[in-house]
């Protein structure tokens, strides 16, 4: 959205409501709070022009905690909720809090129509790979494999990648990150509120009770350097302990190369850009993953494109039919008809 500040001077606490925090101590869910209680003190947005809305699952209790307007909807109806209040105010800032189950099962439809349409909104989409809520039911982005209880043997499922929903329903913001960084997840978090269209940020989350070290992967202090990579735009795609890693193009893919080593050097290395219409790279970014031939998995804002947002463009519609019809209320319209009196 839009971001005017009007020199208001907030603190994270002003976004505290005074209701105790019902997660499990270790959820991910705590830490993304914190970071969106820093992201809105940054912004300068008072809470009474900001509203929280969500779904059904553990992240979307979080309007619950936060001192703003809030609404606690129906299972996977948290986007279409949001849709109608940003249309409805298109002042106010809206952002969504959902779940992989609640966003991209029963609320799929939802999710991608919202992204296409590109509403004004922030979509946070808490994805710890596992139904929470229900108790450790596999969702729509568990593995392949996952033992869960409703998969005692593993899913035989290929899971969706939230990234390809969104660029596939040609979304202007994408971007990642993990619950445990605090730092770059509510920097990510300005970058989504401040951008002007749907903003989708995957929030790699861990479940401690049914779905603990899902994302070890990049989590694990020994690892983490080795396995992702933090984007920023136009950087060099760099990566690895001593930055010593770097992202090429070979052929139509991408490859991860040591710099000094097969001919490559710092000049070969990827830069990013997060502002090129065509998605293709900003794709095959999204798509990495540490199993995928050393490809780091990307975090950080993956792509960050301008395009008409569509309350905006419902606003400019009404004000265009106002100025050329004449009638103003219900009272006016009747009395365009025929009319009689009854004596």
């Amino acid at each position: 959205m839009t971001i005017d500040n009007n020199n208001i001077q907030l603190q994270a606490k002003d976004f505290k409501s005074d209701q105790y925090v019902r997660w499990c101590p270790g959820c991910g869910d705590h830490a993304l709070l914190s970071c969106l209680h820093k992201a809105m003190a940054q912004l300068g947005i008072a809470p009474y022009q900001t509203a929280v809305i969500s779904g059904i699952g553990c992240s979307s209790r979080l309007p619950y905690y936060m001192n703003t307007y809030g609404f606690h909807t129906i299972h996977g109806r948290g986007a279409a909720v949001a849709t109608g209040v940003k249309v409805a105010k298109p002042e106010l800032s809206v952002w969504l809090a959902t779940g992989d189950g609640d966003c991209l099962a029963i609320g799929g439809n939802h999710f991608i129509h919202a992204v296409r349409r590109n509403i004004d909104l922030n979509i946070l989409l808490l994805n710890n790979k596992i139904y929470g809520l229900t108790k450790g039911q596999y969702s729509p982005t568990s593995d392949r494999g996952s033992k869960t209880k409703s998969s005692p043997f593993g899913t035989i499922e290929d899971p969706f990648r939230p990234i390809e929903l969104c660029l596939g329903a040609r979304g202007t913001f994408f971007a990642r990150c993990i619950d445990v960084d605090l730092t770059n997840a509510t920097e990510i978090l300005v970058a989504a509120a401040k951008h002007k269209g749907t903003s989708v940020v995957e929030v790699l989350q861990n479940c401690v009770i049914f779905n603990d070290k899902i994302h070890k992967n990049v989590t694990d202090k020994e690892i983490k350097q080795e396995n992702s990579i933090l984007l920023k735009h136009g950087e060099k795609m760099l990566f690895g302990k001593d930055n010593q890693k770097g992202l090429v193009l070979d052929g139509w893919n991408l490859k991860a190369v040591v710099i000094g080593e097969e001919g490559y050097t710092i000049d070969d290395v990827l830069v990013h850009d997060i502002h090129t219409q065509d998605n293709t790279l900003h794709l095959k970014l999204g798509l990495m993953s540490p199993s995928d031939n050393g490809l780091p998995l990307a975090l950080g804002v993956i792509r960050d494109v301008e395009a008409l947002t569509y309350d905006s463009e419902v606003e400019k519609q009404i004000e265009v039919i106002q100025a050329e019809n004449p009638i103003r209320k219900l009272t006016d319209y009747l009395m365009t008809k025929d009319i009689w009196e009854v004596k």
